[in-house]
């Protein structure tokens, strides 16, 4: 019989799954943002390519003449429609979180970062579940999303 850990642990991994489908495998490292406030759902991720921190639709940025699939350039497919399908996915994931939150009594996290080592197969997550931006006239879930970025790049993540 499944547990609660056995529910939330396929959705994170669902998530994980759906981004690196996006990025064809083709990345070092996957990290992923996840939020719930009151009443509000956020996903976001960006990526490590090449050495380089990307947002979802900077892909391309990152790419070099070595990054190869088969014997063909690598080059992204960033499309919005893309880009909105994975978020979706990853919101559709979270809230089902909440919900087996909801069912095993849990209390649900306030804030998911997932970093995924694509090389080691290896999801390390860390959890909040305090409110982070909620009570702040001028945080945003974007502007939590954006600082974490910088701590990954500067090492301090």
């Amino acid at each position: 019989m499944k547990e609660f850990e056995d529910y939330f642990s396929e959705l994170q991994a669902d998530m994980v799954a759906i981004c690196l489908e996006y990025v064809e495998n083709e990345v070092e490292d996957i990290y992923i943002y996840c939020s719930y406030e009151p009443e509000m759902y956020v996903f976001d991720v960006f990526f490590k390519i090449n050495n380089q921190f990307v947002f979802k639709h900077n892909l391309n940025d990152a790419v070099t003449s070595r990054s190869k699939i088969g014997k063909k350039e690598l080059i992204y497919d960033t499309s919005e429609q893309r880009q909105e399908a994975v978020l979706d996915i990853g919101l559709e994931n979270l809230e089902k979180i909440h919900e087996k939150c909801k069912e095993y009594e849990k209390e649900m996290p306030t804030e998911i970062k997932l970093h995924y080592n694509v090389k080691k197969n290896s999801l390390k997550g860390k959890y909040r579940y305090d409110l982070v931006y909620s009570n702040d006239e001028e945080l945003l879930p974007d502007d939590i999303f954006n600082l974490w970025l910088d701590e990954v790049k500067n090492g301090n993540y």
